[in-house]
């Protein structure tokens, strides 16, 4: 009798636990088709625009650290004019550069909008010289461009008397004591958003200023399903409490691989996120190819930032930038877009990655040889052929202190010419016969032959 009232209780909860497991499993699935672009993606271009631009000031932090007063912070919405805005020329000039999605400031800390919300006052549209909407003329410009669209939206708005925090040292009021204010900042900002979201269907959401606030003063949950409903497939940063879809580490490239399945790393061209004339301090684009190989190579993204004057030009020193990173990512498409993370440095002495399926191995070579070859060491697998990638030509190769009685794969020598380099990263197609298999035995003394 024991027993069989033991089999019911299995059979009974036989079923619970499968429908569990399956959506689980579901779940995973799903992530996995919604981030795949993302992850292809490689590289996106991060654009910080608004009324700091006018006198080359931090964005937001320069009034909230009492650089200079709110009132004088504001000024400059009569300098933002948008003269010589042309969306049509940034969304190209992007497109050009490799990217495949782009995120904008849609508001900054300051509350600053770039489009007709009905939100308040403090928009493009209501309160800057522009007088019109400078975010949807663009949206509409990335679409064309098959680029996919990220909107950036900071959730502290310091500009807004419903808000908490005004400057670093002066604060509007404790939500525990006026609940009712902050249920009215709750209102307005999710307004704003439900207006993003209905108006441009975003591919990313990209949040910031999560730190000022927890998860539930935030409303975290109802944010993530007004975001959701409207489009079950949007990608959401990590900048909502930890509730999002990948990593974003800022300005420090990782040392070492992230733990994320998904990240990005975020990054200015010099040390500025808006435009800052001043700031002379830009990388090479040799420099930014640099970072941008290592993001490859751990798997991540690259998110490089610009940041437009107030009359809507680009900068030269950007712009310059931006076409030397798309000659090397138009002639090396087939080693960035799509690939994996690559092997352990212990295999060779330089940034790798893998190609979908895990039989092409990219070797990303920076600087010439001295003697004209490149090393790898550790690959079982038979190499089917070598090749420049963006070239075409075939790579001869030696193995050497590989022999018949040991398992040792031995060193493998690629002869790299000189009139095959490319100016900034060339890069090697090692074509393997079935997906990588390398050698992680301990190698120790012949004690037989």
């Amino acid at each position: 009798m024991i027993n069989n009232i033991r089999t019911l209780i299995i059979l009974l909860f036989i079923p619970f636990f499968l429908n569990a497991q399956t959506k689980e499993e579901k779940d995973s699935v799903f992530q996995e088709k919604k981030m795949e672009w993302f992850k292809d993606a490689k590289l996106g271009i991060f654009i910080h625009w608004g009324i700091y631009s006018v006198n080359g000031i931090s964005e937001s932090w320069s009034f909230y650290n009492n650089y200079i007063s709110h009132e004088d912070y504001l000024k400059q919405l009569k300098g933002f004019t948008a003269k010589k805005y042309d969306p049509a020329y940034w969304a190209k000039l992007i497109a050009e550069s490799g990217a495949k999605y782009v995120v904008i400031t849609s508001k900054h800390h300051d509350g600053f909008a770039l489009w007709d919300t009905k939100y308040g006052n403090l928009n493009a549209v209501k309160s800057s010289a522009a007088k019109r909407d400078v975010l949807t003329p663009f949206i509409k410009e990335l679409r064309k461009n098959h680029l996919k669209v990220g909107i950036y939206f900071s959730l502290p708005d310091w500009s807004s008397d419903l808000y908490t925090d005004f400057t670093r040292d002066k604060k509007r009021y404790k939500i525990a004591d006026d609940p009712k204010r902050w249920e009215k900042f709750k209102k307005y900002f999710q307004g704003q958003l439900k207006e993003l979201a209905t108006k441009y269907n975003p591919d990313i959401w990209w949040f910031d200023g999560d730190w000022e606030h927890n998860d539930k003063e935030w409303d975290v949950p109802k944010v993530k399903g007004i975001l959701l409903k409207n489009n079950p497939y949007t990608i959401i940063n990590s900048r909502l409490r930890q509730k999002g879809d990948y990593d974003t580490p800022e300005q420090g490239l990782p040392i070492v691989k992230p733990k994320s399945k998904y990240w990005e790393l975020c990054m200015t061209m010099n040390e500025s996120w808006g435009y800052q004339p001043a700031d002379t301090h830009y990388k090479s684009s040799q420099q930014i190819i640099d970072i941008f190989v290592d993001c490859i190579s751990k798997g991540g993204n690259l998110l490089l930032d610009i940041g437009p004057k107030a009359d809507g030009t680009i900068p030269e020193e950007q712009v310059k930038i931006l076409k030397d990173l798309g000659r090397w990512t138009k002639k090396h498409s087939k080693a960035i877009y799509g690939t994996e993370a690559g092997i352990p440095y212990e295999y060779y002495y330089g940034p790798t990655a893998l190609s979908k399926d895990s039989t092409t191995l990219y070797l990303y070579v920076r600087d010439i040889p001295k003697d004209g070859k490149v090393p790898i060491r550790g690959i079982k697998n038979k190499i089917n052929r070598i090749f420049v990638v963006g070239n075409g030509a075939i790579l001869n190769y030696e193995v050497f202190s590989k022999v018949y009685w040991s398992a040792y794969p031995g060193l493998t020598y690629i002869d790299l010419p000189k009139q095959v380099i490319d100016e900034n990263y060339t890069v090697i197609a090692v074509m393997l016969e079935g997906k990588i298999d390398l050698y992680d035995k301990v190698h120790g003394a012949i004690e037989s032959n």
